[in-house]
């Protein structure tokens, strides 16, 4: 008989997975339908003890209660995201609009409502692990400018007047959509589409989320014309005009 497991290809069944959770049940449940389905789990109990863990290093993504001792989960995405642009999905009982929106800015890759079915924590996760950058409408070493900004998308660098600009994954991949289509208008599903994937989990109002946190990086406090244009009713624009 073929497991589940065996049909796993060598690259997935190798992925590690950091659980960061204060309630025991749901933690070992997590890890034990995770390890039926061929990856490895660790589990921390508290948001200082989860940092330390991920700080050792090893691991391919990370689930994130919010509601955590010692340090809250939103802290511990700050200090994950100053170094690494690892998947994390935000794992909460919380359904707080406002709760979402700081998860979002603050870098998290996606966000689960306790009570939750395993089998969508488990897709969530194994589209997390498909997506990849979209290489297929890019030219190697290609440079994209835009007004004072380059993109090195061989490096996968933003650069603004010469200085880098840290982004994170889902930034880097939404400012990317918008500047490989730049002078086309892109509605939120395109944008969603492009960024997470057609098998995605993302709402539409999690782009203007995006959208904002991103333009607050590329545009500071300067006055001009912001580089994301806001087509109402439509979606987004890069326009060089």
């Amino acid at each position: 008989m073929i497991t589940m497991v065996e049909n796993l290809s060598n690259a997935e069944m190798k992925k590690n997975i950091l659980i960061i959770e204060d309630d025991e049940g749901i933690s070992s449940f997590i890890k034990l339908e995770l390890i039926h389905e061929g990856y490895n789990a660790t589990i921390a109990a508290d948001g200082r003890n989860g940092l330390e863990t991920f700080e050792k290093g090893g691991f391919d993504l990370i689930l994130l209660d919010i509601m955590l001792p010692q340090l809250n989960g939103i802290e511990v995405l700050r200090r994950i995201r100053k170094t690494s642009d690892i998947p994390v999905v935000m794992v909460t009982a919380k359904s707080d609009t406002a709760d979402t929106v700081t998860a979002l800015d603050t870098g998290a890759d996606d966000y689960i409502i306790k009570p939750f079915a395993i089998e969508e924590l488990l897709a969530r996760i194994r589209r997390m692990f498909r997506r990849t950058p979209p290489e297929q409408n890019i030219s190697p070493q290609q440079k994209i400018h835009i007004r004072d900004i380059e993109i090195d998308t061989d490096a996968c660098r933003v650069l603004k007047n010469g200085r880098e600009i840290q982004l994170t994954r889902t930034e880097y991949m939404l400012l990317l959509c918008l500047a490989t289509n730049k002078n086309k208008a892109m509605s939120r599903d395109q944008i969603i589409d492009f960024v997470w994937g057609t098998d995605h989990f993302i709402e539409a109002n999690s782009v203007d989320v995006y959208v904002r946190y991103l333009r607050t990086k590329l545009d500071g406090t300067q006055q001009e014309e912001p580089v994301i244009k806001t087509l109402r009713g439509i979606g987004y624009i890069i326009s060089t005009e």
